[in-house]
């Protein structure tokens, strides 16, 4: 939770201004919690920052820890391999296909 009212609302507004320019180009856009991320990346929702980076520099297979930042990036490509990939097969299952310009925000499940 951040603590500076107009960094929230301006990351708010990036935010919003980033998924309207994707949608409307018909790219997909899918967000993931952190709960998904730490779920996906360490096995676990409460995973802390080291465990996740860990478990990015053991499943990438990187010769060394990488940055939190860096391993929160890889952890949401890792994530969206995961949960974007059982996504598909169940649209394509049902008949849905490819889905295209849609947002999908996500809670934790």
């Amino acid at each position: 939770v951040n603590v500076n009212p107009q960094a929230t609302l301006l990351l708010g507004q990036a935010r919003g201004a980033c998924i309207t320019a994707l949608v409307s180009r018909e790219l997909s856009v899918t967000e993931y919690t952190a709960l998904q991320l730490k779920k996906a990346v360490a096995g676990y929702g409460k995973a802390g920052k080291a465990e996740v980076q860990e478990m990015v520099m053991r499943l990438l297979k990187l010769p060394s820890l990488p940055g939190k930042d860096a391993a929160d990036a890889l952890g949401l490509a890792i994530t969206h391999a995961h949960v974007g990939s059982a996504m598909a097969r169940m649209a394509q299952a049902s008949g849905g296909g490819q889905m295209t310009g849609n947002y999908r925000g996500s809670r934790s499940r």
